[in-house]
């Protein structure tokens, strides 16, 4: 399913706070109300690829933070897994002292909603969402159980929605923050092409 253009489903659900506690009521557009906010899935805790992508999410948090765009993370176990996974060192297979919200999905209804569930397995895929201040998904991105996300493509994606919206240019292939974009008319991407070709290598 694909979401990208569409509002983002709102939940309420059980949640583990950065600190620790649990909460039985959190809502996502109650939470992200006017701010960018990537939503990301995993499949299972206390697995494989998961950890490794949770706990680089976690070394990256700052980065997410000044770009202020908050994070939640979700999966299918309840909030008393999520919270014994913190409460287990990372040399023993857990995550350690997570700095966003670990969000609690047990009945599975909002990986439904958001069209991301494993056809056989019944658990989540590696799923995640960016969403706007507007609540409208803007980028998605969905991997098989077998292969960990980037998150440095994540952050780009974020940079590329900030200058978008900004600026009103569109980023082409290969962009970075600080490079050149494209004025959207047919004299930008002559003028982008004719001065940047190398960017695209």
């Amino acid at each position: 399913m694909i979401l990208v253009t569409k509002k983002a489903p709102d939940f309420n659900t059980s949640a583990v706070l950065p600190n620790g506690s649990i909460i039985d009521n959190f809502n996502l557009y109650k939470y992200s109300k006017n701010t960018v906010t990537l939503l990301f899935f995993w499949p299972l805790d206390f697995t494989f690829v998961c950890p490794t992508e949770i706990i680089s999410l976690n070394q990256h948090f700052d980065n997410f933070k000044k770009r202020n765009v908050k994070i939640l993370g979700i999966s299918c176990d309840s909030q008393f897994t999520h919270q014994a996974w913190r409460n287990t060192p990372i040399n023993k297979g857990g995550i350690g002292n997570i700095k966003f919200i670990m969000i609690s999905d047990l009945t599975k209804n909002i990986q439904k909603s958001y069209g991301i569930e494993h056809p056989q397995l019944g658990i989540a895929l590696r799923a995640l969402f960016l969403i706007d201040k507007q609540r409208i998904i803007r980028h998605q991105l969905i991997n098989d159980l077998q292969f960990g996300r980037n998150i440095n493509e994540i952050i780009r994606i974020v940079d590329a929605l900030e200058h978008n919206e900004k600026y009103g240019d569109v980023c082409p292939a290969q962009w970075q923050k600080g490079k050149k974009s494209i004025t959207p008319t047919s004299k930008g991407i002559v003028h982008y092409l004719s001065n940047n070709i190398n960017e695209l290598y």
